[in-house]
């Protein structure tokens, strides 16, 4: 059940809010007794709801007296507040992970073979994406089906926005696919590719129907190789990721006269 507290106030700033609703203009004294916050505290609760503006005080009186504010306006307030703290923590984090992206330094590439793989529609979208995030010079990315297993809209959308990213960085992309996906593509994502990628210098989309196999290639030392069900044609098992120079550079060398070969399209 929803409280007070959950808006950040104390159990004694609750307490003293809603028995201000119920007896109208009081005095400290008189709050204490009808709240059971200690008299030894009540003056900082009702200083802190003051400040929290869900309380006003008229100190001509004496002794003083408080009154709430409407329910209304003080939850109104109390969630203003909630939302520009949260703002003040986002940009804080913000900042403290830009800061951290030049300090944490990733160590030489080496040329020994490792690998990984996921299985599953979200593990393997997860480790797709990741591994466009770590692009540094190109992504070449090749495809002749649409896994089922995934909600195009979301994983079109995730991937779109972190070959956005990977552009900024000015890592050239080249997507290679067969000419029936563009029609499959989600509108949403379409509309993404037209607006946001295609634009860009760095971007380039071509097809062809001499496509087989969905991978992509990753500064010519990574290869992500989907692994088709063996049971079910449109349904993806599996991602491999595959860090071997050797492996990826021959995987170049049938990527390219294909990619010369390919029609440009225009989104």
């Amino acid at each position: 059940m929803a409280s007070l507290r959950d808006l950040g106030l104390s159990e004694y700033e609750a307490r003293a809010y809603r028995a201000l609703l119920t007896t109208g203009p009081t005095t400290a004294k008189e709050l204490s007794q009808v709240s059971d916050v200690p008299m030894g505290r009540v003056y900082d609760v009702l200083n802190s709801i003051e400040q929290y503006n869900l309380a006003r005080s008229q100190s001509a009186s004496r002794p003083k007296k408080y009154i709430a504010v409407e329910p209304e306006t003080a939850l109104n307030r109390l969630l203003a507040d909630k939302k520009r703290e949260l703002d003040e923590k986002e940009a804080q984090y913000e900042e403290i992970v830009s800061d951290l992206v030049g300090d944490l330094d990733t160590a030489e590439q080496v040329d020994e073979r490792f690998w990984t793989a996921a299985v599953g529609p979200d593990e393997t979208a997860d480790l797709f994406v990741e591994r466009i995030a770590a692009a540094d010079e190109r992504v070449e990315m090749v495809a002749s089906t649409f896994s089922q297993q995934f909600d195009l809209d979301d994983f079109g959308e995730r991937v779109a926005f972190e070959l956005e990213r990977a552009l900024e960085r000015d890592v050239d992309v080249s997507l290679l696919m067969r000419p029936d996906l563009v029609d499959a593509l989600p509108e949403s994502v379409g509309r993404r590719y037209r607006e946001s990628l295609s634009p860009h210098d760095c971007f380039d989309c071509r097809t062809s129907d001499d496509v087989s196999g969905s991978f992509t290639i990753v500064d010519d030392h990574e290869v992500c190789i989907e692994v088709p069900h063996p049971l079910r044609d449109a349904d993806t098992l599996a991602m491999i990721d595959l860090k071997d120079r050797e492996f990826a550079g021959d995987v170049r060398e049938e990527f390219e006269p294909r990619w010369r070969e390919a029609e440009p399209l225009s989104f």
